[in-house]
Parts: structure tokens; C-alpha cells; sequence
């Protein structure tokens, strides 16, 4: 027999996703920041080169 009432785990659930979507976007961001220093790095080293 199904469950009376509330819905089951929709709370966690929602919890779930929104911290899954914040690692995400916080690891996606990292990657980004690191790829804009590493050109940077690039770029100077290039100039110094010259």
C-alpha cells in the first residue's frame, strides 16, 4: 500500500539537487579561474620572451 499524506523524500530530494547544482557550478568556476591564470602566465611569459 502506498504511503498516507505527505509525499515521500521531496525535501531531501529538493536538498539534494540544489547541493549537487552548488558543487557543480563551484567546480565549474575553479576550472575557469584556473584556465584565465594559466593564459595569463602564458601571455607574460611570452611578452618577457621577446
Amino acid at each position: 500500500m502506498s504511503k498516507k499524506g505527505r509525499e515521500k523524500n521531496t525535501k531531501n530530494k529538493a536538498k539534494h539537487a540544489r547541493l549537487v547544482a552548488q558543487k557543480k557550478n563551484r567546480k565549474k568556476t575553479e576550472v575557469a579561474v584556473r584556465k584565465e591564470r594559466l593564459k595569463n602566465i602564458i601571455k607574460k611569459i611570452k611578452e618577457n620572451s621577446k
